[in-house]
């Protein structure tokens, strides 16, 4: 996440977005009492990121507002909240129910293996299938999975793909794909529990979860349904900082 003292270009955002080439780097300008908050990943911008989020939270408690416990962000999904209680950091996003949708022959051809369902939400797919190990061991084809835009007659690259099944040792596990926004797979997507969240909370019948993304290098998520809003929560390390030179 970059901390800039006033927004610059859109290009040069997304130049430096691309040179890191992470799934997204946000970028932060402080104003008042919030922070204005903008997601790129390498190719475009996005509308909702969850751990470039929390990693932000992260930075600002630990180098630049040390102690603060509630800190607020101006999105382009609205006002997000992010409460700080010891190590864990819990982001306050809105809820994304998703609806029953075709199941497009893309999946089926990207995926190589049946699921039970597919569903979309405002910005995501969201497929559901048998078991665990199903989701950890699907090998995507993202050439073909890109093919899914045209046809679900998509109007733009904004959207991911979600995997989920019913979780071994956590209540639910998934993954996330977005090749058509440069992103082939997400480590850990706060978004996606946005859809992720509601859609177990019905069919386990609560409202707190534990919830793990399969991802290479994995992440769990604590994971609470508030109706309209969701709460996820997780952890942050620093990994690396630095100046960047225009």
């Amino acid at each position: 996440m970059c901390i800039l003292e006033n927004w610059l270009d859109d290009g040069i955002l997304q130049n430096i977005a691309s040179e890191n080439n992470l799934s997204e780097t946000a970028f932060l300008v402080k104003q008042n009492d919030y922070y204005d908050l903008r997601w790129f990943t390498p190719t475009i911008e996005v509308d909702l990121c969850g751990h470039a989020t929390i990693a932000s939270a992260f930075v600002l408690s630990s180098f630049y507002e040390k102690g603060i416990n509630e800190i607020k962000f101006k999105t382009m999904s609205g006002i997000m909240k992010v409460t700080v209680k010891g190590d864990m950091f819990y982001l306050d996003f809105p809820t994304r129910k998703a609806e029953k949708t075709l199941d497009y022959k893309t999946f089926i051809e990207a995926f190589s293996c049946k699921n039970q369902g597919v569903y979309k939400a405002t910005r995501d797919f969201l497929i559901v299938f048998e078991n665990e190990t199903q989701v950890k061991n699907i090998k995507p084809d993202f050439s073909v999975l890109k093919k899914v835009k045209e046809e679900a007659q998509l109007e733009n690259d904004l959207f991911g793909i979600i995997i989920t099944a019913q979780g071994d040792n956590c209540d639910f596990v998934s993954r996330f794909f977005a090749p058509t926004a440069g992103i082939d797979e997400d480590p850990v997507t706060g978004s996606a529990h946005c859809t992720l969240i509601p859609y177990w909370a019905e069919k386990l019948g609560k409202t707190k979860m534990k919830a793990i993304q399969l991802s290479g290098r994995t992440g769990k998520l604590d994971c609470e349904y508030l109706g309209e809003r969701v709460l996820i929560g997780g952890k942050a390390v620093l990994y690396s900082k630095g100046n960047i030179c225009l």
